[in-house]
Formats: C-alpha cells, sequence, structure tokens
C-alpha cells in the first residue's frame, strides 16, 4: 500500500491531485505551523491579465508561525468571498463548465467556515467528487518530522509537505499532467488550481492529470 501525505491547501495545485494517482490513501498534515505566502490560503487562476494569485486572510496571520494550521481562522471581517468569487466569475464564467460547477462552490462559500482547514476540507471533497478520486483521506494524529515519517511496508508514505509552492509553480518539476486548452493566452500555463482545469474539461478533467 502507498499514502501521500500533503498540507491542507486552498484549491490545490493540479499537481496535487496529480500525486495521488495510484496512491492508496491521502494524509493531511494537521498539526503542522501555519505559514504564510504558501498554498494553505491561496490559489493561483489565470485571468486575462495573466496568472493571478487569490488568498484567503486569516486572523493574527502575523503570529500564524504559532498557530497550527489546524486551527487558523479565516477573517471575515474582509469582504474576500464577494472579491473572489467575482474574480472567478470574471476569469471562468465565459469557460464551458463554469455554470456547471459554480452553484456547487458557492454553495461551499456560503456555508463560511470558521477556521481555513474546514473551508479546504470542504473544497477537497468537492474535487474529489467531480476527479472521482476515491481514496481515503486521513488526518495525522501527531506532527512528524520528515526524518521520522515511515519509509517501508507495509505503508509506503511519501511526504508532499510543502513541496507544492506558488514560488515555484511554474518549474517542470512541480507541474505534473498534461496540457489542456485553456482560456487566455496562446501559450499552455502550468501550475494553476484545479479550478482551471476543472471549469475547462468538466467531468474529463481527471483524465488530464496523468
Amino acid at each position: 500500500m502507498s499514502a501521500v501525505l500533503f498540507e491542507s491547501q486552498y484549491h490545490p495545485p493540479i499537481a496535487f491531485f496529480a500525486a495521488l494517482l495510484g496512491a492508496d490513501a491521502l494524509w493531511l498534515e494537521t498539526h503542522d505551523h501555519y505559514r504564510k505566502q504558501t498554498y494553505r490560503n491561496r490559489c493561483l487562476i489565470l485571468t486575462a491579465q495573466g496568472v493571478q494569485p487569490l488568498s484567503v486572510p486569516v486572523i493574527d496571520g502575523n503570529r500564524s508561525e504559532k498557530v497550527l494550521t489546524s486551527e487558523i481562522e479565516i477573517d471575515y471581517r474582509q469582504n474576500w468571498v464577494h472579491r473572489h468569487w467575482r474574480t472567478l466569475q470574471t476569469a471562468y464564467s465565459g469557460t464551458p463548465y463554469f455554470e456547471y460547477y459554480a452553484d456547487y462552490l458557492h454553495d461551499i462559500y456560503t456555508q463560511k467556515p470558521r477556521r481555513l482547514f474546514e473551508l479546504n476540507q470542504l473544497l477537497l471533497q468537492f474535487y474529489f467528487r467531480c476527479l472521482r478520486l476515491r481514496l481515503p483521506i486521513h488526518l495525522t494524529p501527531d506532527y512528524q518530522p520528515p526524518t521520522h515519517l515511515p519509509s517501508a511496508p507495509p505503508t509506503l508514505l511519501l511526504d508532499r509537505r510543502d513541496w507544492l509552492t506558488p514560488k515555484a509553480a511554474h518549474q517542470p518539476d512541480r507541474t505534473s499532467g498534461r496540457a489542456y486548452a485553456q482560456s487566455f493566452g496562446k501559450d499552455f500555463v502550468p501550475g494553476l488550481s484545479i479550478l482551471d482545469l476543472l471549469f475547462m474539461q468538466g467531468p474529463a478533467a481527471g483524465s488530464f492529470l496523468a
């Protein structure tokens, strides 16, 4: 058996899901310290102006190194939900499958989960359904540094914590999956959120992960 260990991510990049192909389980890290400027609270989408990040504001972000990712709270004092949704509509309303998925995504946002980890969990479960990924999702019971992780049978655990970062989004070794038609530009832009692939390919999106 094999499993992949990732940190919680907001609208994860395509490579996140590509890394799960062939795995028997996904483990999510729940005991890491929250880190700013990572996929924990941001994603990358493609707009008419190029690649644009969307970031979820969090409470006490300045002292985030002392807060567990699973405990960090979303700052709803900022009208970020409206901004994110309007940006997604502007970028993707003309794509083949935006309307197909829009209501499901909007319903997740309107739930307004208190913690970032909870929001990411809702989104992850939604993407698993869309991509027909049926592997179980487990939460880590404690934190283990990479050198202490099990690497021998019966379970081979592949540590992918912080393997994907926005700063390295366009490096070839961090962008799995096949190229597909995109809304803007002539050249394919890798490293984007799964949203981009889903809105363009719909139910066929899973076939572009390999």
